[in-house]
């Protein structure tokens, strides 16, 4: 408790005239500033002292805000507390922005800006003056310990009460997307690459049509055969072979997921298709090469 009282200058009106006796506004803005939430007690207009209330901010949560930043994503800070409090526990949790003495029309136009810019909006709360923000938000995640409002007005509950727990959530769904758009993508190039491979072989009937004498491999649709494949079935074996391979490799990418790690999504999506889309192209190319040397030169297909 900082005492702010006690004293007849309790009862004047402050040099600001704001009814506010200038030891209690110093010890106001003391409390504050220091991060707390100033409470102050008063007796038939005494004042007779300020009580200190301040949020721990929990160990690790500034390091956690650090991994959000580096996913590419922006935390803001909503509170009704004052300004003075508010940017000192922002500036403790590391948070990019703070809102403060925000009502709960302010907190739900906040959303809403945030939405209008194009921007995917996640929101944590447990109040009960969080539920039209918590509703509003494209993911909304309540409080276990907050309000029943607040419960019925989120997408999902945390049982842990832990705001930051939002880093995973949204690790789990990047590592969805990213695992889907990865197989997807490694599929199509896939697909692609063995398009050069039995393309040869669609042209199996006339590959030997007026085939120089001289050497069999040359015919009028010789010059299809890009990879220098053995023979049409060499080609038909040598992608079935591979596909046989390649799909039981992707099984354990598809029940895993691809990992994920903290990064800003313009490196994500370089390093997903260098990775998968450039790989799925060379896969191909590569495999279906050294299957039919096998089976053309070993088995003579």
């Amino acid at each position: 408790t900082t005492t702010a009282g006690g004293s007849p200058a309790d009862d004047d009106r402050g040099r600001d005239g704001s009814g506010i006796p200038d030891a209690l506004r110093a010890a106001l803005d003391h409390v504050a500033g220091e991060g707390g939430t100033p409470l102050a007690v008063a007796e038939d207009r005494r004042v007779l002292g300020v009580i200190y209330l301040k949020d721990v901010v929990k160990p690790g949560m500034k390091e956690r805000f650090d991994r959000l930043r580096a996913m590419g994503i922006r935390t803001i800070m909503v509170t009704g507390d004052n300004r003075l409090t508010a940017a000192k526990i922002g500036a403790e949790a590391g948070v990019d922005d703070v809102l403060a003495e925000a009502t709960p029309e302010r907190k739900l136009a906040l959303i809403r800006e945030q939405q209008e810019g194009g921007r995917l909006v996640a929101m944590t709360g447990d109040g009960t003056n969080d539920a039209p923000a918590l509703a509003q938000a494209d993911v909304g995640v309540a409080m276990n310990s907050g309000t029943q409002a607040a419960r019925e007005a989120g997408n999902m509950v945390d049982l842990d009460s832990n705001p930051t727990k939002l880093i995973e959530i949204v690790e789990v769904g990047k590592q969805l997307l990213i695992t889907r758009g990865a197989l997807t993508t490694f599929s199509i190039a896939n697909d692609i690459a063995k398009y050069f491979a039995i393309l040869p072989a669609i042209f199996a009937g006339v590959w030997l049509v007026d085939a120089n004498p001289t050497d069999p491999a040359e015919g009028p649709l010789s010059k299809l055969n890009v990879m220098d494949l053995g023979t049409p079935e060499s080609a038909i074996i040598s992608a079935i072979v591979f596909n046989a391979v390649v799909i039981p490799l992707l099984v354990p990418i598809a029940l895993r997921g691809v990992r994920y790690r903290p990064v800003g999504a313009n490196a994500l999506l370089r390093r997903n298709l260098l990775v998968y889309g450039l790989g799925g192209i060379v896969a191909p190319f590569v495999g279906i090469k050294l299957i039919d040397l096998v089976v053309h030169g070993l088995l003579g297909a």
